[in-house]
């Protein structure tokens, strides 16, 4: 299949990154690349929905990648998983898959399943800072988003979704179900209860934001952890922003283990989170070139749960930067070729270590696989589900729609389209939202 055909195929059937902000994965294709990476590292702990679709959906996989393969003129896929995941599935480093497909096993290590770690370590190829993947030769999808582009080569749109349940409840599971099933519905379902002294997140203990009880699965929620408030991974969360910054300035001793420890730093990344900490509020009028590389940061939250030893957190001052760097769309973008520190092979943070660190380690177990469950009476389909602009309603209220009919096209520029979840009811349409009731 054409490289043009298949990205109308991906954008018409409204696929979108299953495992990070949500990029239209369409827009990722591109000629010059020689490798594809299939990234089934599981980053975060307590998730295991990729474990379960490579256990049960490889041949989905395989097909996925065949299809990016032969559309983009690559010559190899990785498909990477840590060395616990492989274990589990009984593959080896190099072990062919199929067709110039073979695995590439990871060490069990935190953040790597950040897309420029696992570049590095899957290839020994370091992206320039502020530069896309591309421009290394090397093209990433997740592991769902794969299995999505197989589908949609089938003309099959994107409705459900695999996500991990998992934190402080009797058991863990492993489910597929509608895009926009509500969250206090899933539990519903389940049997699963929120402790009054507990907090819901969508997504990982690291990386994972607070939701509450309005909060919908999307095409990007991998998974739905529910987690005491007394654990690192929920205070580190509630932190005051500017509370935050404050402290840094007078409590920061520079000692300098938050850029020690930092992952992006260790690939050679001009970031240096002590010093964006020291000069805090001053640092973007003072020194503006150092304030820009806080857009360098991948968020792993490194600087704040393992390294300050003063109780201060580095991302949130970062986070301030970015939100300044963001409302002025600046970003760091280097023409050097950064070279990897030698301490890096020393300095990853072993992956049980990690959990341990934000409380989450007690929770860590392997879930139970529900498989598919479409049983559900209601969905709320959010129209900003990728980055770009949100789709357009083009169904009213009071509508009857079919399970996987078009409800919304894409809007100019870089956006995709939505389908209907389940069949029944248009009963609410908004500039946000769409709610469809069975009925």
């Amino acid at each position: 299949m054409e490289i043009d055909k298949l990205g109308k195929l991906m954008k018409d059937c409204g696929v979108v990154g299953a495992g990070g902000a949500g990029f239209p994965s369409y827009a990722k294709l591109a000629g010059g690349a020689d490798t594809l990476l299939v990234n089934g590292s599981e980053c975060e702990p307590l998730l295991y929905t990729d474990y379960y679709l490579l256990k049960t959906g490889m041949p989905e996989v395989l097909a996925g990648i065949r299809e990016l393969l032969e559309a983009l003129g690559i010559s190899r896929a990785f498909l990477c998983i840590k060395e616990h995941t492989a274990k589990r599935l009984r593959l080896s480093d190099g072990e062919t898959l199929a067709e110039k497909v073979a695995v590439k096993t990871l060490p069990d290590v935190y953040p790597m399943g950040d897309e420029i770690s696992l570049i590095y370590q899957a290839t020994g190829r370091i992206v320039k800072p502020g530069c896309l993947p591309i421009t290394a030769g090397v093209i990433v999808y997740n592991v769902e988003t794969v299995c999505n582009i197989a589908a949609a080569c089938n003309g099959t749109p994107v409705t459900m979704k695999w996500l991990t349940v998992g934190g402080d409840i009797p058991e863990a599971i492993v489910v597929r179900v509608p895009v926009g099933t509500p969250v206090t519905d899933l539990f519903e379902k389940y049997g699963i209860t929120v402790p009054e002294d507990h907090t819901v997140l969508d997504g990982g203990p690291s990386m994972g934001k607070i939701i509450d009880e309005r909060a919908v699965v999307t095409k990007t929620t991998k998974g739905i952890l529910i987690l005491p408030d007394e654990t690192e991974a929920i205070q580190s969360k509630l932190l005051d922003a500017k509370r935050s910054v404050a402290r840094a300035e007078t409590a920061c001793c520079q000692c300098t283990h938050c850029t020690d420890m930092c992952p992006r730093a260790l690939l050679g990344y001009p970031i240096e989170p002590h010093k964006l900490v020291r000069t805090a509020r001053q640092a973007v009028e003072i020194t503006p070139e150092m304030a820009i590389t806080a857009s360098l940061c991948c968020g792993c939250g490194v600087c704040t749960s393992v390294a300050c030893c003063q109780e201060i957190s580095p991302k949130a001052v970062i986070d301030y930067y970015k939100g300044i760097l963001a409302k002025n769309k600046l970003k760091y973008i280097s023409k050097e070729e950064p070279k990897a520190e030698p301490e890096r092979e020393y300095r990853m943070i072993p992956s049980e270590r990690w959990a341990k660190s934000l409380g989450v380690g007690r929770f860590d177990r392997v879930p139970v696989f529900r498989g598919e469950d479409r049983e559900f009476s209601r969905v709320e389909v959010r129209l900003s589900q990728h980055i770009g602009a949100p789709s357009k309603a083009i169904v009213g209220a009071g509508e009857m729609v079919e399970a996987g009919q078009r409800i919304a096209d894409s809007a100019e520029g870089l956006s995709l389209p939505q389908y209907a979840p389940i069949a029944g009811q248009v009963k609410l349409v908004t500039e946000k939202k769409i709610v469809i009731d069975r009925g």
